[in-house]
């Protein structure tokens, strides 16, 4: 890897608006809707009318492409419109997209978006029903027919050699799922809302595919999630406090593949967010210390610990007693596990409010957040800060 500093992106742009629709299981519209809604939300809480926009980002998994969406919600012309691939990974990612494009003056306003009918529709959860032939999806001909056929079961298989590495028991993933749902409890906008668990609710939920029980698995969730991303000075004449983009990243390790790159030398942790955590950290000139709050993607509990461990808040094999003792308040929004999975723009939203100052459950003093995106897949991840 080569050797760098900061780059010239951070502080550059910054998010001026979040906007979502409700969070579902059954949403009874359309995903173009649902985007569409997502999208004027964000724009009403950034202060700006469609006509102000000239970029938009999504991911390549949206049904609803950037023009027709610009098209339903009565945006003008654009300049900038482009996609990210790998899932949940282009979540952080489609913020970079846009910090670029708006530092470079390619785009003034762009809005990055994720809409799905996740729940009521295409579910992720059943896994791998059909596929067209591509170069990346020939790596599945040596998982399905072994029964690795869901992404519960990639992940478990990483899971599995992380017990056994640092001589843990599945009870390590406990505390990821009670945190997540202790703050889905306070927060209205979550699916479990006044819902919490306990420990022994983890320990006595079924098992999906051993190591992993129900309450180690994200939620199936319907609905929409857009952010605003324009100058930082231009947010500062908007209505709320900008959210500035610190710092972003990509990242892919070697032997890459999407959540089944079993062939690694080593399975316990999760190289492709240590590459970006390794460019987040030089290019902000930040470190773990810094970080008031994390917002971690948690599609499933064991991945939150590696990624706690990739950015070195903990040492390896540590990350359970680290998310037990509170050291590092994480998904203070409920996460995945207990607000929505909206491959985790809802925790870019969250991030947002917390350096705004607006959480439900606000951590005091909170003036810098870390981001991550899709976890197994290449990434991406950010560091959100206060304006000055």
């Amino acid at each position: 890897m080569s050797v760098r500093t900061r780059d010239s992106l951070g502080g550059r742009a910054a998010i001026a608006g979040i906007g979502a629709t409700e969070f579902s299981k059954d949403s009874g519209r359309s995903e173009l809707k649902l985007a569409v809604e997502a999208v004027r939300a964000a724009l009403d809480d950034a202060g700006l009318a469609p006509a102000d926009v000239d970029g938009m980002v999504t991911f390549t998994m949206d049904t609803s492409p950037e023009i027709t969406v610009a098209q339903a919600a009565g945006v003008g012309e654009l300049s900038f419109f482009s996609r990210v691939h790998y899932g949940g990974g282009a979540a952080c990612a489609t913020v970079q997209q846009a910090a670029l494009a708006v530092a470079t003056g390619v785009a003034e306003v762009v809005v990055c978006y994720r809409a799905f009918n996740e729940r009521s529709g295409r579910r992720f959860g059943s896994g791998v029903q059909r596929r067209e032939p591509s170069a990346e999806g020939v790596a599945l001909g040596w998982m399905l027919p072994f029964g690795l056929l869901t992404p519960a079961s990639w992940v478990a298989m990483a899971a599995q050699r992380y017990l056994h590495a640092y001589g843990l028991t599945p009870d390590a993933f406990g505390p990821v799922a009670v945190t997540d749902r202790k703050y889905a409890a306070t927060n209205p906008a979550a699916y479990f809302h006044g819902k919490p668990i306990t420990l022994a609710d983890h320990a006595a939920s079924r098992w999906i595919v051993e190591p992993l029980r129900l309450l180690d698995c994200c939620q199936e969730t319907d609905g929409g999630q857009a952010v605003v991303v324009t100058s930082v000075e231009r947010a500062r004449d908007l209505p709320h406090p900008p959210a500035v983009i610190t710092a972003a990243a990509q990242g892919a390790g070697r032997a890459q593949e999407q959540m089944t790159g079993f062939s690694r030398d080593d399975l316990t942790g999760l190289p492709e967010m240590g590459v970006v955590a390794d460019q987040l950290w030089r290019t902000s000139g930040l470190g773990p210390a810094d970080i008031d709050v994390g917002i971690l993607y948690d599609h499933f509990t064991p991945f939150v610990l590696t990624q706690l461990e990739e950015f070195g808040f903990c040492g390896r094999g540590e990350a359970a007693g680290f998310v037990a003792e509170e050291r590092l308040p994480i998904n203070t929004h409920g996460g995945q596990l207990g607000e929505a999975y909206l491959h985790g723009m809802n925790g870019i939203a969250e991030a947002v409010r917390q350096v705004r100052g607006t959480s439900v459950n606000q951590i005091q003093g909170a003036a810098r957040t870390l981001v991550t995106a899709g976890t197994g897949v290449p990434t991406s991840g950010l560091i959100l800060g206060s304006d000055g």
